[in-house]
């Protein structure tokens, strides 16, 4: 069998042929003849078993190490680690030609890396298992890419069944496998187990609908590691909001979750919220292309009202007006957690832009960091009174549409190169003969650390933002600093300046 024959290797690679792991129950295995025998075959048997993760960044879940494991010393392990290696190669070149499969000559040379993108591969079924079967102990990848390959559901049952042994893969992304129903069945089986170290979880694009939404949204009532999910471009209609409303109510695992492009309207918008209102995990939520309305933005306002732990809610092109802007100014008048809010491709005008900035203004408690109407044309007027916001908010950044007056044209002329304003002289901008960096004969990695308290790498995006504006060594505008934010940023709410090591 094949999974035996990885076990074999591997035990007879760090010299440990103990029995333990030779066994598994026979319906949870993928299987292979021994070469002796006239005629191999790979056999996968029936199993409800399913699988599906996409995932962002929690804590690390590693198997626990057996006592002789933890005994040996690192050129030991480094030793075994290679020999086992070798072991995986001829074990999926095998599988490969039994099979009747071309291998991936990119999986040969990276399977010791932690990541693997075979997206777009062409791998099918057989070349699903293939892979698959030589994962079964694979060590060294955690973040596996398998999008547009044409897996199906076999392919899907294979991947599981290789997850009830492998405990070291922590995000997987199948998007783009068109796995319907089928799919979705296997998947919420084997998420109802909580049996992996998936915490992240890519189903994109993979044609699920009201039932797949039921078989997911029931799946994740009861799951607790998955802590990105990704079901965006897929057909769910507001029944599926309804479904999936009724389990982030009771859900405490999930922390982002992608329900953008979509079919949520009105019904299925004031379900999703009302699951929200209970919810105490969710930080990140992308319902962006959907039909949300005016009557949604009011529900979302009442989840922005009471929500202390939303960070990041993009509802960009839901169809949301003045009226629903004005709705949502009111909820963030009194919100203290969210950091990221994305508007863009609303119909909302200048008046709708105004009400949203000035609640911010009336909010001291408000940590919102950037705040996207970049569809939204303002005069000068607006530009001044935002002015007034980035007083009382200097971590504020919004994004909109200028007219292009002698004012903007003025703005675009100072948006000069930050990083050359910070390093080389000039003079016409910063008002001083030298720049900061070159009088104090310091480096550029020198003059970002001391903008940070602690003088770590580090730091996030509001506070990078609110300790440039207050610094005075080097005169910079909100569009250079928008620049150097970008130049910085690594992930998603956070700068990082090892880039200038």
């Amino acid at each position: 069998m094949l999974l035996k024959e990885a076990r074999k290797r591997w035990q007879e690679a760090d010299g440990n042929p103990q029995e333990s792991s030779g066994t598994m129950d026979s319906d949870s295995q993928l299987e292979l003849e021994p070469q002796e025998e006239t005629e191999n075959a790979l056999v996968t048997h029936s199993s409800d078993e399913a699988l599906y993760c996409e995932a962002d960044a929690p804590s690390t879940m590693e198997k626990e190490k057996t006592a002789w494991e933890n005994s040996e010393t690192d050129l030991e392990t480094e030793d075994d680690e290679k020999l086992y290696t070798t072991g995986q190669r001829e074990l999926y070149l095998e599988a490969c030609k039994l099979l009747g499969v071309v291998p991936v000559s990119y999986f040969l040379r990276n399977m010791e890396e932690p990541y693997m993108n075979l997206n777009h591969h062409g791998l099918g079924p057989k070349g699903t298992k293939a892979i698959a079967i030589a994962l079964v102990s694979n060590t060294s990848i955690i973040k596996l890419e398998l999008e547009d390959n044409y897996i199906m559901g076999e392919g899907v049952l294979s991947l599981v069944e290789m997850l009830h042994e492998n405990y070291y893969l922590q995000e997987l992304n199948i998007s783009d496998n068109d796995l319907g129903l089928e799919g979705a069945k296997i998947i919420s089986d084997f998420l109802q187990r909580n049996i992996s170290s998936l915490w992240k979880l890519k189903l994109s694009g993979n044609n699920f609908k009201e039932e797949s939404a039921a078989l997911l949204s029931q799946a994740l009532s009861s799951n607790y590691q998955i802590k990105k999910m990704n079901l965006s471009h897929n057909q769910l209609s507001d029944t599926g909001g309804e479904q999936l409303g009724q389990m982030l109510a009771i859900n405490v695992g999930l922390q982002t979750l992608n329900l953008s492009w979509n079919h949520f309207h009105i019904r299925g918008a004031v379900a999703l919220c009302n699951g929200l209102r209970m919810n105490v995990t969710l930080k990140k939520l992308d319902l962006s292309m959907n039909g949300f309305g005016n009557e949604g933005a009011m529900a979302l306002s009442e989840v922005l009202r009471l929500s202390s732990c939303l960070v990041y809610l993009d509802i960009s092109g839901n169809d949301i007006g003045n009226e629903g802007a004005s709705k949502l100014s009111r909820a963030l008048e009194y919100n203290e957690s969210l950091r990221v809010l994305k508007l863009f491709l609303n119909p909302i005008s200048m008046d709708g832009a105004v009400l949203l900035i000035m609640s911010i203004k009336k909010n001291p408690k408000s940590r919102l960091e950037e705040l996207d109407i970049s569809n939204v044309l303002v005069t000068e007027q607006f530009t001044k009174m935002l002015e007034g916001v980035y007083a009382v908010h200097p971590q504020l950044d919004v994004l909109y549409k200028a007219v292009q007056g002698l004012a903007e044209k003025k703005a675009l002329f100072l948006c000069k190169n930050p990083m050359k304003l910070i390093q080389s002289c000039d003079t016409r901008v910063s008002g001083f003969s030298q720049s900061y960096a070159d009088t104090n004969n310091i480096t550029m990695l020198d003059f970002f650390k001391s903008l940070n308290p602690t003088g770590a790498m580090e730091m996030t995006v509001g506070d990078f933002r609110k300790a440039l504006l207050q610094q005075n060594k080097v005169r910079l505008n909100h569009c250079q600093i928008r620049d150097l934010v970008k130049r910085l940023q690594q992930k998603a709410g956070t700068v990082n300046f090892s880039f200038f090591k």
